[in-house]
């Protein structure tokens, strides 16, 4: 049996200490739980991850296309695992800022690294997400201003509640127009937040792409025996007809 409690590793980065523990829950027959933490801020945790995988399913289903997947933000894999999981994703790309957690995943720490990490769709590429989304290089190291068929986030918290205050201008108008830019006709911009849907942002999508929806994702919370929830952005680029 495994102990109750251990800290897989522990990192200082740029951004803070960043942390993954494994834990055993009692409260739920002893189910193993993963979990990052970011300082005493906790990012993920395996406990909670039906909105991570919608973001990936939600999105997916607006195409019908062999298509290249960005993912922003790694965690703890799930939304790049569900996108792998749909037989039309040809290549996925990984943005993730900070190194120790590709590392997790290279290394075998979590659940779903081996398979994201042994998948040749796969690449994981150690970057800043918001500074490639609003530059003309983009995601792409190997291939400046690559344009893609969708591109999904799941960072922050929420469009409001972010990890870092430099990453406020992603969400206006003209940081979403600059994301734009980076999708091919009739691309998908998709993100994931643990907020209500937030009227200001469905606006300022709404400047920029068609079809906006901010769809609501319920799941049950096993702790409160109550029923949570999580909001799903979805939008799609114009196509070339109407570019």
């Amino acid at each position: 049996m495994s102990l109750a409690f251990e800290e897989l590793d522990f990192q200082i980065t740029e951004i803070g200490e960043v942390s993954l523990r494994r834990r055993r829950e009692p409260r739920l027959n002893d189910a193993t739980v993963f979990e990052v933490k970011l300082g005493d801020e906790f990012l993920m945790s395996s406990l909670f991850t039906v909105g991570e995988t919608a973001l990936a399913d939600l999105a997916l289903e607006r195409l019908d296309r062999s298509c290249v997947v960005v993912v922003g933000g790694l965690g703890l894999g799930y939304t790049a695992h569900a996108a792998l999981a749909h037989s039309q994703v040809a290549e996925l790309l990984v943005i993730e800022a900070l190194a120790p957690v590709v590392a997790w995943h290279e290394q075998g720490l979590v659940p779903l690294g081996p398979g994201l990490s042994q998948d040749p769709r796969c690449r994981f590429i150690c970057a800043d997400f918001f500074a490639a989304a609003t530059s003309v290089d983009g995601f792409d190291v190997g291939e400046s201003a690559r344009r893609f068929d969708a591109i999904l986030l799941d960072i922050d918290h929420s469009p409001r509640h972010r990890l870092d205050a430099d990453q406020n201008p992603f969400y206006d108008a003209a940081g979403l127009r600059r994301l734009s830019a980076h999708l091919l006709p009739g691309g998908v911009f998709a993100m994931w937040s643990n907020d209500p849907p937030d009227d200001d942002f469905v606006n300022a999508l709404e400047s920029v792409f068609l079809d906006v929806e901010a769809a609501v994702i319920e799941f049950p919370n096993p702790y409160t025996q109550t029923t949570a929830s999580c909001t799903i952005y979805l939008a799609n680029a114009a196509a070339a007809a109407d570019a």
